[in-house]
């Protein structure tokens, strides 16, 4: 299989190319600048694997949630790509993509993106012993207070929430966290893991059924709630 992930939405931009059974994968925290970074990166790792764009199989992407405009250029990205080469769109999510940075294999893994506003994109889950990964709760978008966990003995956190809702995430836990890594992001190489499995499942869509996911609808604060006004 070759499949080439997209991963833009939060302030990493990666491309990562699943060939065979090698993932090679380019990265760089580069906010503002994806847009001008994920087509040169995509070159690259082709080139690197000796491969043409024709040769690709599938197109897979992180579909969110995160920067609004993250999120829809990565969307909007893969749905081109894969229309200009009549393939079909594999959609992953951005926190479980961010899930898999976790490195513990035994206690649940919460993902946890500052999402701003005040407020964090979340979601729970543990590794299922063959690579994958297992819902425990639901995405949401919502405070670090108002966030409720499901019962587990023991949980690492990965993702920017933590740095910014440490203390009160702290208080959210049952148990103190195993481990925690507030500069951890998202990237293409969990993408294509993660979309290679639902690709073999026949999981994947044509680009125009390929869908952001936000969360919410408001991506800014008004100039009276800023305080401007």
């Amino acid at each position: 299989m070759n499949l080439l992930a997209i991963e833009t939405a939060t302030e990493a931009c990666s491309v990562a190319l699943l060939h065979g059974d090698e993932i090679i994968a380019r990265s760089e925290i580069a906010p503002r600048r994806h847009a001008e970074l994920v087509l040169p990166m995509a070159d690259a790792l082709l080139a690197e694997a000796g491969l043409g764009r024709h040769a690709l199989d599938a197109i897979a992407v992180g579909r969110g949630p995160g920067a609004f405009t993250g999120v829809r250029l990565g969307v909007s990205l893969a749905q081109g790509m894969a229309l200009a080469l009549d393939r079909p769109v594999v959609t992953v999510s951005s926190l479980a993509a961010l899930a898999l940075e976790a490195e513990d294999e035994d206690a649940a893994i919460l993902a946890v993106i500052d999402a701003r506003m005040g407020e964090i994109y979340a979601a729970s889950y543990r590794r299922d012993g063959r690579g994958g990964l297992v819902a425990l709760d639901q995405e949401r978008v919502c405070t670090a207070d108002a966030l409720v966990l499901p019962q587990a003995q023991a949980w690492q956190i990965v993702g920017t929430g933590w740095s910014t809702y440490e203390t009160v995430l702290r208080e959210r836990l049952s148990v103190a966290p195993v481990r925690a890594e507030g500069a951890r992001y998202p990237q293409a190489r969990h993408v294509a893991e993660l979309a290679a499995g639902e690709f073999r499942a026949g999981r994947a869509h044509a680009p125009e059924q390929a869908l952001p996911i936000y969360l919410r609808d408001k991506v800014a604060l008004t100039l009276v709630e800023q305080g401007r006004a």
